[in-house]
Parts: structure tokens; sequence; C-alpha cells
């Protein structure tokens, strides 16, 4: 009895954190330390208000990559617990979408100092600017290289768990998205410190064709460039995240196919809920009305080529 009860118990491990990834976040958070330490305080010795707001500035991408390795650390901390009701899976989701209202109070503070300067312009050091410009693209460009883009290295995904679905035949399966292994977290770490780059490389043009071309009024133009592309990023990321957030339905067209594969004259979908349980795992309630012999078990094996659905629970009523 204990055996044939193991099959149809529920798996809620959803989460997938990549040891890689929390070692690369790691060295970017201590590389960043440092150089934040030597450019606060290098400005407070040769009194550079430039070497100091750009050492600040770094101290806020610190910040951002305290949470990405916070989430990471409490996501397997809680793997296993069953405190929360479909696991921990959505705590990096929450990471990243924190990570991104940071990066658009960066780019409304960038904003409003560049608008700032625009009105008020204040003579600029060129040469010293310049330079601590060029610490920080190398900086955030070997940074860039430690996290890698989108982070591809999924070889820590194994710990998904799908046994309770019984899905033996998972190699003919013609839906794969949730293999894909989105880190949201890693991916906002990577924006805050893309950003920063980015925040380099427009004042370092700025400054140079300033210096030459007395050009002043180009400094705060490139800062609003910047603030406005930072922000379309932000964007992205609270609207990749917010939906997982709220529990929002998959997209009709595949709720449509489902129940299709369930319908037929005797039988009828009353109730559907397909939401995320995780950045890459889907959670479905699904209630069915029948006059036929149909059972649990027939319409959890009609559904076996949905592998989207990682946890399914079925309702169903003889009517």
């Amino acid at each position: 009895m204990k055996n044939i009860a193991q099959k149809y118990i529920h798996q809620h491990n959803f989460t997938s954190v990549n040891e890689q990834n929390v070692r690369r976040t790691w060295y970017v958070l201590v590389i960043t330390v440092i150089t934040m330490a030597i450019e606060v305080i290098a400005g407070t010795i040769y009194g550079s208000m430039a070497l100091l707001a750009d050492g600040w500035h770094m101290g806020t991408h610190a910040a951002a990559f305290c949470i990405t390795l916070f989430t990471y650390s409490y996501a397997k901390k809680y793997a296993a617990s069953d405190k929360f009701s479909f696991g921990v899976g959505k705590v990096g989701v929450l990471g990243g979408y924190t990570s991104a209202i940071a990066l658009g109070i960066v780019a409304i503070i960038m904003l409003a100092e560049s608008v700032h300067r625009l009105l008020s312009p204040i003579e600029i050091q060129f040469n010293q600017s310049i330079l601590v410009a060029i610490i920080g693209l190398i900086v955030n460009i070997a940074s860039m290289f430690i996290l890698g883009h989108e982070h591809h290295d999924h070889s820590d995904h194994h710990s998904h768990e799908h046994e309770h679905h019984d899905h033996d035949d998972h190699e003919e399966h013609h839906n794969h998205d949730h293999h894909s292994g989105h880190d949201h977290n890693l991916k906002a770490a990577y924006f805050h410190v893309l950003a920063d780059a980015l925040t380099s490389v427009l004042a370092i043009c700025a400054l140079l064709v300033g210096k030459f071309l007395g050009w002043y009024w180009l400094d705060p133009i490139m800062g609003v460039v910047g603030a406005v592309i930072i922000t379309k990023w932000a964007f992205g990321l609270m609207k990749q995240t917010s939906p997982i957030l709220l529990d929002e339905n998959i997209d009709k067209k595949y709720q449509s196919e489902i129940i299709k594969t369930i319908e037929n004259e005797q039988t009828k979908v009353t109730d559907i809920h397909i939401w995320k349980i995780s950045a890459d795992h889907y959670s479905a309630a699904i209630a069915v009305c029948t006059t036929t012999d149909a059972n649990v078990e027939s319409i959890k094996h009609s559904l076996t080529k949905f592998d989207k659905l990682s946890h399914l629970t079925i309702e169903v009523n003889y009517c």
C-alpha cells in the first residue's frame, strides 16, 4: 500500500538554483564592493565629486547583487519545506522584480541629476571624470563576462521534480518551454551591470566631446538618454516577472488545446486554472463534469503531451 501511495504523492520542489550562477554573483559582488571602496576613499582624499558619485553609484548595484544572493540562499534553504503551498519557485522571480524596481529608482535618480545639471551647469574635471568612467567600464565589462549573458548554463536544473505526472514519454512531447531555465534573478543582476556599463560608455563619449569641442551640455543629455534606456530595461523585467507573481493564466491557445483534449459530447470542463508556480513550471487545477466512466487517471493520461503542466490536480464530477 505504501508503494502504491508513493506513486500519487505530489512533489513541490520547483526551484532551480544554479550553483554556478551563485558563484558568479559572488565574484561580481566582491569586484563591485572593492571598486566602490577604492573610488569612495580616493574621492574623499582627492576631493573628487566624480569619484565619490561613481563609488556610491556602485553601491546601489552592490545592494542589488545582495538581493540576488539572498533569494538564491532563501530558495535553497526552503526548497524541501512545506511552508509554502507550491514551494519557493517564485523567490527568484520576486528577486528579479525587486531588482527591477531598484534599477528603475537608479534611472529616476540619473534623470533627476541630469536635468539638474542641464539647468544648472557645473564645471567638469574632464581628465579625472574620464578616468573614473574608464575604470567603471572595465569593471563592468569584467562583471558581464563573469555573469554570462542570459545564464545559458542549466546544468543544475536536474532538481525539477515531475514524478507525480507519470511523463514516461517526455521525449515525444511537443512543448518544452519549462526546460529553458529562466533565471530572472541573474538576469536582473546582469541588467544592473549592463546599465552601469552603458552609463560609462555614454559618459566617456560625452566627456571626450565636451573636452575637445566644449559641449558641456552633452554630458547631462547623455545622462537623460541612459536613464530612458535603463527605465525601458526595468519595465521589461517587471513585465516578465509581475504576471508570474500575480498568478496570471497561461495563454488562451494552450488552455484551449487542453480543454479540447479533455472534452467530448459526454465530458465538459467546468473549471480550469493554469498558472506559473515558478519561472518555468505551471500548475493546473481542472474540474470536469462527465456522464462516462472517465476518471482522474484517464484524464491525466490524456494530458501527458502537455509537459508544461508540472503539477496537475483533477476533479471529476459524475453528472
